[in-house]
């Protein structure tokens, strides 16, 4: 364990002895390899003093424990390589200033302290509603955009005062001298007066109350406001206000503070470290997860930095780890970057310039002779299959030998970056592009290389002999692992290359060992490496040992995973899908063709029910369609020549396993996809449930046989999911139908006359919804259905007791939080009604009434059960499952 505190005095005594002032260093006492670092310095205002200098030096040192010293250092001279308001700009969201005060405010005195100043600008949306909300006025958004009308700006106004104000007074506690600019800087027109009203859109921004700040040994910390030539004051989205400042000041990061800490990646749920645009940008916008707030965020980054210097970079993390996000390798939020796009060439006829070629393999070789050992080494590439990576400008460059008739693997012969090349991270894509083309690489690095971390990152395995280290990836096999040790272990560099690059091609050319690779790494061709892993850092054993790189290391969204995550469905599909669908007779059935009739890669081929067979399909314009009565020996046969793509089951509970039977008898080269809309395999594990909202979409994405979730189920598991980890007993579902769930068969239930002036319960206890929504909830539930006189729509009222006490406004928040881009789940204030959910494809979720011992609420959900609840729903499962985007051919509200 490291005490920050005890450290810090230690080094400030040592340095300025022990009559000297001392400033008030402190910091929470962590593991060496943890990342928060709160560092404060209670200082007299005015130019550097030997204290101030003495601060940076022991700041620096207390950094190096989340990093190494060469990668503080470096970092802390590429961002002094610029001018103070073009190191940062650092946006921070209302609620980072409201929940996280101390953290950022921490984070931003430790870089102060090391001599930069980020520029901050701020929000203050989350105060703002909570002020709107007490005062009685519901927040007004459209597209996105709070409409801002002259109360709504009043108030505005004086929270943002008031909250810069509190950022600026804090950071003085600490020390740090802070600027509140409030004006003067952002000049606007109305960006749509009659739409939005009181909102700007910034057509200048004025940088000399930033520069007057910044001279005057100042933060300054901006409020997101701006105005009019005429002085009227316009609101602006603060992530706006962060971009345009970003165009104005050309600054090396931009960072936007979030609680998340990054972006996800919904496929592996894991946090996307990187994104290399260049490289990227169209297959992450390709992903079925990006999407809403995740899509937008990205494409507005890109277009902000394709305006930028390519070393600028936008960062998205905690407040917490601004110190590992900006002084590390690894970073630790998302860190998304123009990149320099790869070339690859395979024969010396695909360089333009081969002297060019010869002067980047002469940069990183010593001696006399270098350009005549280069002249060798490019003369024995003609003698051999190779394959090249490097980026226009050749700041990169890696060569790669791929395997020979006797070995299975491949080889790194030459790996060679620049200064420039690692601050844009070409290593990392240049190593990733390598590792998709070749699935078995063998290299060896010096021992005693400063970055040797880097490569264990990029290793499965490694083996030290000698001052020399071998890595390798994908090699499984345990005879080509125990062929390697033998090789490596008996004749070290002699089989797998050494310094002489002619003599290391001629082996290869030949053949003899099958096997050289050399990396040349030096530090200063490997410094910066964004993936390198200082807490991974380990003694090598002079013998010999295998070792296997257990380091996470700053990661790419595109091989996070690499492959497309609908599996042998292509995600951009654009071929119509042929569709069946069994049991039509029925309102669900209905609802679905129509769906699908406005569906634009939709195909229904086939339809099928036993009492309308030989009647013409009626609200299908695109073919002719007869009914059909298909029987499961017809299906099997259809099912094995290929001519469906997805079965749609749209039959009653216990019907339709005799057409699964068939199909899976007659499974052909298609491998079909079948959504069952009846209750019969909601509990058999081999199917996936299909509830995209609260399921894992690539798991729908990635299915075969999906079951579409009940109508009640639907409604009743989205209005409890947020509050399942704080459950203090069983929730109660009351919850009303339409008739229409009752279905098309004459029942009392759907008997007009009989529900006229009356509401009827049934299957009080034991109802397969409340088993369904138990199961998928983890939680048991009591579930009491009814049924009214209106058509189509359900209504719940669900209570839920809570284990600890909880506000009205704090459940509201959980559940905007848990729905926030959903595009089929509204939260509202007030209980939602029946009428306005009918004929809609999404579910409104509402109430939130609280009881006055805070340890229980009623919230109240409703839903179309003919659409969201069941053909909607079906519709979201099949576009996931055959490749299309989720929501094509469903009309959004």
């Amino acid at each position: 364990m490291l005490t920050l505190r005890s450290t810090a005095s230690a080094v400030a005594r040592r340095a300025r002895g022990s009559a000297c002032r001392l400033p008030a260093i402190y910091g929470r006492t962590l593991p060496r390899a943890t990342i928060a670092v709160d560092i404060v310095a209670r200082r007299e205002y005015g130019s550097p003093s030997s204290d101030s200098i003495s601060t940076r030096s022991t700041v620096v040192q207390l950094l190096s424990n989340i990093g190494s010293k060469r990668e503080v250092q470096q970092y802390l001279s590429h961002f002094s390589s610029v001018s103070s308001q073009q190191f940062a700009v650092i946006k921070v969201g209302g609620a980072i200033i409201t929940e996280h005060l101390e953290s950022l405010t921490s984070a931003l005195a430790f870089l102060n302290h090391v001599g930069l100043f980020p520029v901050v600008v701020h929000g203050a949306g989350p105060q703002l509603n909570k002020l709107l909300e007490d005062a009685g006025v519901e927040p007004q958004f459209e597209e996105g955009i709070r409409v801002t009308d002259g109360k709504t700006l009043a108030v505005a106004r004086k929270l943002f005062l008031e909250e810069n104000l509190k950022l600026v007074e804090k950071l003085e506690e600490l020390g740090v001298r802070a600027r509140p600019i409030t004006s003067g800087v952002f000049s606007a027109d109305y960006l749509d007066k009659q739409k939005y009203d009181l909102v700007g859109r910034i057509n200048k921004v004025n940088k000399g109350p930033i520069e007057a700040a910044i001279n005057a040994g100042c933060l300054p910390i901006l409020t997101s406001m701006a105005e009019t030539p005429e002085g009227q004051v316009l609101n602006v989205n603060a992530d706006v206000a962060a971009g345009e400042l970003a165009r104005e000041l050309e600054p090396l990061k931009i960072v936007y503070l979030s609680e998340k800490g990054g972006l996800f990646n919904a496929d592996t749920n894991e946090k996307i470290s990187a994104i290399n645009l260049d490289e990227e940008y169209d297959h992450i916008m390709s992903q079925w997860w990006c999407r809403y707030g995740t899509r937008l965020k990205i494409k507005e980054i890109k277009e902000l930095l394709d305006g930028l210097p390519r070393t600028s970079s936008v960062a998205i993390i905690h407040p917490a780890d601004l110190q590992k996000e900006l002084f590390t390798d690894t970073g630790a939020g998302t860190l998304i970057r123009r990149g320099n796009k790869l070339t690859t060439a395979s024969a010396l006829s695909d360089f333009e310039d081969l002297e060019k070629l010869k002067d980047v393999l002469v940069r990183d070789r010593e001696g006399l002779d270098a350009r005549a050992t280069v002249d060798r080494y490019v003369e024995g590439l003609k003698l051999r299959e190779f394959k090249a990576y490097f980026d226009d400008p050749m700041d990169a460059l890696a060569i790669v030998l791929p395997p020979t008739s006797s070995t299975s693997f491949s080889n790194l012969v030459t790996f060679t970056i620049t200064k420039a090349g690692w601050l844009t991270n070409v290593a990392d894509n240049a190593f990733a592009a390598i590792k998709k083309d070749y699935p078995k690489l063998v290299w060896t690095v010096k021992e005693d290389d400063e970055n040797l971390t880097w490569f264990f990152d990029k290793a499965e395995g490694s083996l030290s002999k000698d001052g020399e280290v071998m890595f390798w990836y994908g090699i499984e096999n345990s005879d080509e692992i125990k062929e390697l040790m033998i090789e490596f272990t008996k004749h070290g560099r002699s089989m797998l290359g050494d310094s002489n690059l002619e003599a290391r091609l001629q082996r290869a050319a030949m053949a003899a060992s099958g096997m050289s690779a050399s990396v040349k790494a030096s530090s200063a061709q490997v410094q910066q490496a964004r993936a390198f892993s200082t807490s991974a850092r380990r003694p090598l054993s002079k013998s010999s040992r295998l070792t296997r790189s257990s380091t996470l290391s700053r990661g790419y969204a595109t091989t996070t995973n690499p492959n497309p995550p609908f599996g042998n469905k292509n995600s951009s599909n654009t071929q119509p899908a042929k569709v069946a669908l069994i049991g039509a007779r029925g309102y669900t059935g209905q609802a679905l063709i129509n769906l699908l009739n406005a569906h634009p890669n939709m195909d229904l081929r086939h339809v099928s029910s036993r009492e309308l067979a030989g009647q013409k399909l009626k609200g299908y314009d695109k073919r002719d369609i007869t009914y059909e009565n298909l029987t499961a020996e017809d299906v099997r046969r259809m099912e094995q020549n290929g001519e469906i793509d997805c079965w749609v089951m749209a039959l009653p509970n216990g019907v339709c396993k005799p057409f699964v039977d068939a199909i899976e008898e007659g499974r052909g080269p298609q491998n079909s996809v079948i959504v069952d809309l009846s209750a019969d395999y909601r509990f058999d594990s081999k199917w996936t449930y299909g509830l995209p909202e609260l399921v894992n979409r690539a798991d729908i994405a990635k299915a075969t046989r999906i079951s579409n979730p009940g109508c009640y189920a639907t409604a009743a598991q989205l209005g409890i999911a947020p509050l399942v980890p704080f459950l203090g007993g069983s929730p109660t579902i009351f919850g009303v139908s339409g008739y229409s769930g009752a279905g098309t068969k004459p029942s009392p239930k759907n008997d007009v006359q009989n529900l006229l002036d009356n509401i009827i319960p049934y299957s009080l206890t034991d109802h397969i919804h409340e088993r369904e929504i138990s199961t998928q909830l983890g939680v048991e539930v009591a579930f009491i259905p009814h049924v009214a006189v209106w058509f189509q729509g359900i209504h719940h009222t669900i209570n839920i007791p809570l284990r600890d006490s909880m506000t009205s406004r704090d459940i509201r928040q959980l559940y905007q939080e848990r729905y926030a881009g959903e595009k089929l789940v509204k939260v509202t204030g007030e209980p939602p009604l029946v009428k306005a959910i009918s004929g809609k494809h999404g579910v409104q979720i509402g109430g939130f009434g609280v009881h006055s011992s805070g340890k229980r609420v009623v919230v109240c959900a409703t839903i179309d059960n003919l659409l969201k609840g069941a053909a909607t729903q079906c519709l979201q499962n099949m576009n996931l499952a055959l490749g299309f985007a989720e929501y094509e051919g469903i009309p959004l509200d």
